[in-house]
């Protein structure tokens, strides 16, 4: 199916690795040219190196911390001298380590770190590359959430608090740019498999049998299942989905809303 996004300029954000690289490798793969925004340079330029050999697309790295204002607004000058982009997805850096249970995150420092990685990195990046789409009665906004901001977690207090707040910025900035043409809307996974990466990010086989144990499904989703539906969202088939979020977690959550 042609998702209708061949030309369209799409920002990545933290797609230097992991979860960022793959949503970028598979909207080129559908023909989009893409920024990419993360804090390596090195890492940043093997990736545009790999995405322009791979699609045969244009890709522009801009190195930098989604947690400074000035890296921010660096980032907003080349999207407005590319001509801004039409697709934004906002992956955010994760929550201070070692998770702890919700009585013991009890330092300001680690709760004014996981905002500031969290939410505030969201809202800055939205701030710069928004208005940049507005008067073309076309965008796609999609921001990567956690199942935890639906179904809180153990030890994930920290994001589960900032991920239900963009979850809830998301959904008034949904409102706001539906009659501009622009969608928002939110991915929230749980339970993917992180096996490409390397140390501590990947989980044991114990860890990794516990996480099956919590879906009916009985395995981990892949991250193509999880790009595949990011992808979706910012295709033209995705137009009248707006404010809502999608789960990608092999039915984990219980909830029917």
């Amino acid at each position: 199916m042609d998702l209708g996004i061949r030309g369209k300029l799409a920002l990545v954000t933290a797609s230097s690795g992991g979860m960022g690289r793959n949503i970028a490798h598979t909207l080129a793969g559908e023909g989009a040219d893409v920024v990419l925004f993360a804090r390596s340079g090195d890492k940043l330029r093997e990736v545009c190196g790999e995405i322009e050999s791979r699609h045969g697309v244009r890709a522009t790295g801009v190195a930098g911390s989604m947690t400074e204002h000035a890296d921010i607004r660096r980032l907003g000058e080349t999207l407005q001298a590319l001509g801004g982009p039409d697709i934004v997805v906002l992956v955010s850096p994760r929550p201070p380590n070692p998770l702890r249970e919700t009585l013991q995150e009890n330092e300001q420092t680690r709760w004014d770190d996981a905002y500031r990685n969290q939410l505030w990195s969201v809202v800055e990046v939205v701030n710069v590359a928004v208005p940049l789409m507005l008067g073309r009665g076309w965008g796609r906004i999609v921001a990567i959430t956690s199942a935890s901001a639906k179904q809180p977690m153990a030890v994930h207090a920290l994001s589960t608090v900032f991920r239900a707040g963009v979850t809830a910025y998301m959904k008034g900035l949904a409102n706001e740019l539906a009659v501009r043409g622009i969608t928002v809307n939110c991915v929230a996974p749980a339970l993917i498999d992180t096996s490409h990466r390397q140390g501590a990010a990947a989980y044991s086989e114990a860890q990794a049998a516990r996480r099956k144990s919590l879906t009916p499904m009985g395995r981990m989703g892949t991250q193509e299942e999880l790009c595949g539906v990011v992808a979706f969202l910012a295709s033209r088939q995705a137009g009248f989905v707006t404010g809502a979020t999608i789960a990608v977690d092999g039915g984990m959550v219980g909830s029917l809303f």
